[in-house]
């Protein structure tokens, strides 16, 4: 317990604010990410309608995926910069990107634009969630980072519970591009709150801001084989989400016919990150990052198998009532899953924080574009591609995750193996 409250008086004194209020913070920087994805959804409609799309057209969906290009393409660019000139002035400059995106995206007059404007938003949005990661990497490790990530996806995840009902209820009285200014408000709020948090980046750390330093820095972390695998199985976890998001309103509203409850059915999935983020958190503290994620893999591919047998078995069209609950199983896994395999890739790149938090955030969610992209795009009348997309990825985790565990255990082993006597 002493240990503890000396930690939480020692980040006070070095940030600032208390710990409860800097995982508040971080987790609202990273909702600046959620919210300008999930606000929108109910708009779908209105956005086919303004620009002239095809009535259920997949292209709205192209809405969040190049919002996730932009957010991955930054985000290698931020870190270096947060480990020169450090976090907060990086967090400024992408929360004003931010606000440009946000502000096109409110204007734009046709959907191209949109498109361009929605892609700069991601860029500034990058900045927000290299620095929020960067953050935690600067005050917390090992098992207190998982704990730390895990209250910070609580907190977190209640925008995608919120945000859709918000928005439905936004354009109910208002334009739908009302949901775009709505965006700037919160930003303009957060960068005022962020004003408390003193610079984290300790003056040690500090990179030179040169291309060859730059470069050696993402090297070291590529050639990491924990942190470079773990990204790896992040990123097809990733690309189960966004696969989600950009066709979540096509698979509730069109194929089970239940537009009008798109915004509580999304809602009530979301919540159940919130339960699974709380529980992880308690739980990784007592089991450890490898059991916990032994533990779901062990729950996770089987239910996501049966998501597929039984879809195939209803022709694309199971019950409602049944492959929901196992979609919403599904994706709360990931809460138990993402924090953990972030935490464990982090972990020996702690002096390239900044640098590591945006590679592997940057190659997480390129690949989880490209993936959640063409599993988003099969999705018409039938929930079969979509279920056997979610299971493939899954899979391919887990098996990630497999090598990187056996081969780190190979290489312990042959560190004991003592030397012959000469």
């Amino acid at each position: 317990m002493a240990s503890s409250i000396s930690t939480q008086e020692k980040n006070r004194a070095e940030t600032g604010i208390g710990n409860r209020e800097l995982l508040t913070l971080i987790s609202a920087l990273m909702a600046l990410m959620a919210l300008a994805i999930d606000l929108m959804l109910p708009a779908f409609d209105d956005i086919r309608e303004a620009f002239d799309l095809a009535e259920g057209s997949s292209q709205t969906g192209q809405v969040v995926t190049v919002f996730f290009g932009g957010l991955a393409v930054a985000q290698i660019l931020y870190g270096p910069l947060a480990d020169r000139f450090g976090r907060k002035p990086v967090l400024y400059g992408g929360i004003a990107i931010y606000l440009i995106g946000a502000v096109g995206s409110a204007l734009a007059p046709t959907f191209e634009l949109l498109l361009l404007s929605r892609f700069v938003w991601g860029v500034g949005a990058a900045g927000a969630r290299v620095v929020a990661t960067a953050i935690i990497r600067d005050r917390f490790e090992g098992v207190a980072m998982a704990k730390a990530m895990a209250q910070i996806m609580a907190v977190f995840v209640l925008v995608p519970v919120v945000a859709p009902t918000l928005g439905a209820g936004i354009i109910a009285v208002l334009p739908w591009r009302s949901l775009f200014w709505f965006c700037v408000l919160w930003a303009g709020a957060i960068t005022i709150w962020s004003w408390r948090l003193k610079e984290t980046l300790d003056p040690a750390h500090v990179r030179p801001l040169e291309f060859g330093s730059t470069m050696r820095g993402y090297g070291t972390v590529l050639r990491t084989p924990v942190t470079l695998g773990y990204t790896l199985a992040t990123v097809f976890l990733q690309g189960v989400f966004t696969a989600y998001l950009a066709a979540s309103e096509l698979v509730i509203g069109d194929i089970f016919d239940r537009e009008a409850q798109f915004p509580f059915i999304f809602g009530a999935t979301a919540m159940g990150f919130g339960v699974a983020a709380l529980v992880n958190g308690r739980v990784v503290e007592r089991l450890g990052i490898d059991r916990v994620v032994v533990l779901v893999f062990a729950v996770q591919l089987p239910l996501t198998t049966g998501m597929v047998l039984l879809s195939v078995a209803t022709n694309g069209t199971p019950s409602f009532w049944i492959f929901m609950p196992m979609l919403g199983l599904t994706l709360s896994s990931f809460m138990f899953l993402m924090p953990n395999l972030n935490t464990a890739a982090m972990g020996p790149v702690g002096e390239l924080a900044g640098t590591a938090a945006a590679l592997t955030g940057g190659l997480r969610m390129a690949g989880g574009a490209v993936l959640g992209t063409i599993v988003s795009a099969q999705v018409s009348d039938s929930v079969t591609p979509f279920a056997m997309g979610v299971a493939a990825l899954c899979w391919m985790c887990a098996a990630t995750v497999w090598i990187v565990r056996l081969r780190t255990a190979r290489r312990e082993q042959a560190a004991l193996v003592p030397l012959p006597a000469a």
